[in-house]
């Protein structure tokens, strides 16, 4: 039994999917991820717990961090929160009695469906192979639904006719297992396929699916994003892909990347090039603190960042009730005067 803490908390981090099922039920898993509101167990996405890696630091198991306030911590930060315990005894004595649970009794009562090497890249890949352009598709028509015509950078988004959902708690037990879907694929600076992005989508309505979690993603997500263009000296970057696709409707020539959540997108890798980086940040405590971590991640690089402020709340709000020329018009101030020429 491990009597040290740096002990107990390697312990920890080598079943920190258990731990995370245990003491933040309220969460779940995403790819190599658990994400939750918050360490006390709120619902929500701010908070986001690795639960593999390589061990060397930012990528080690067990370790978190809260987009929202900017905290960070291992899980037996984790485990003292969500008991609310006063004292870090009582903090080791409770991870001394979970790690004396046996596996059956650590598993999670109701386990993921899984099939061999589920979440992981490989996985990813797989699915964005058996997937398809967008042309003719229902996702095409839920994009055009959305205002988003121009997809001119559409290269790295697709469709699936029949793309696997699984349920979770707050799903309706009889909900379908299957749904089409937009899939996105989340690709490193070099263009190989890390990840992928689903919008699973309702035939029906030709909008997103009635089901608890019509968005996922899946695969080594960290630092990678959805791209739109190339690489170059002057970018912009945001959360999500309906996001930088309205950005696209008005700014066609720069490129862009959606990091998916508020968490991915302030630890999104820079382009060597890259020399000015515009932000489309949502207006909530999570967006402000990516926007932060971005901005104190690039100064040391010579990066300058900005912040780009929606007028109706999203950009693809501004996009449909404003249209595209007045959106335009809305961020012209917002951009460098040497880059207002993106501007349509």
């Amino acid at each position: 039994m491990p009597t040290t803490a740096a002990d107990i908390a390697r312990r920890l981090a080598d079943d920190a999917e258990a731990v995370c099922r245990r003491y933040l039920s309220n969460g779940r898993r995403e790819g190599h991820y658990w994400m939750v509101g918050d360490v006390h167990n709120n619902r929500g996405r701010s908070l986001y717990v690795r639960l593999s890696g390589q061990g060397d630091g930012l990528r080690q198991p067990g370790k978190w961090t809260d987009a929202s306030s900017g905290d960070h911590g291992d899980l037996l930060d984790i485990i003292s929160a969500s008991c609310g315990h006063a004292r870090f005894r009582d903090t080791l004595d409770e991870a001394r009695r979970f790690l004396s649970l046996s596996p059956e009794e650590q598993a999670p009562r109701n386990p993921a469906p899984r099939k061999s090497k589920a979440g992981t890249a490989e996985a990813a890949r797989r699915l964005w192979a058996a997937s398809k352009p967008l042309q003719g598709t229902l996702a095409r028509a839920y994009l055009a639904g959305r205002a988003i015509a121009d997809l001119r950078d559409d290269a790295w988004l697709r469709f699936h006719p029949h793309c696997f959902y699984r349920p979770s708690d707050e799903d309706d037990p009889l909900v379908r297992r299957a749904w089409p879907a937009l899939i996105a694929a989340v690709t490193d600076d070099a263009g190989r396929v890390m990840g992928v992005h689903r919008t699973w989508l309702d035939p029906a309505s030709c909008d997103k699916a009635p089901v608890a979690y019509p968005r996922r993603a899946m695969g080594h997500l960290l630092g990678h994003g959805v791209r739109f263009g190339s690489a170059g000296a002057v970018m912009a970057a945001g959360e999500g892909i309906e996001t930088m696709q309205s950005l696209k409707q008005v700014s066609p020539l720069l490129p862009m990347v959606a990091g998916l959540s508020a968490a991915h997108l302030g630890a999104l890798e820079f382009p060597e090039q890259l020399r000015r980086l515009y932000v489309a940040r949502d207006d909530d405590p999570a967006g402000t603190a990516a926007l932060a971590a971005l901005r104190d991640r690039a100064a040391p690089l010579g990066i300058e960042v900005f912040g780009l402020e929606p007028a109706r709340g999203d950009f693809n709000a501004d996009l449909v009730t404003l249209g595209r020329e007045r959106m335009g018009a809305s961020l012209r101030s917002q951009f460098q005067p040497g880059d207002r020429h993106l501007l349509q």
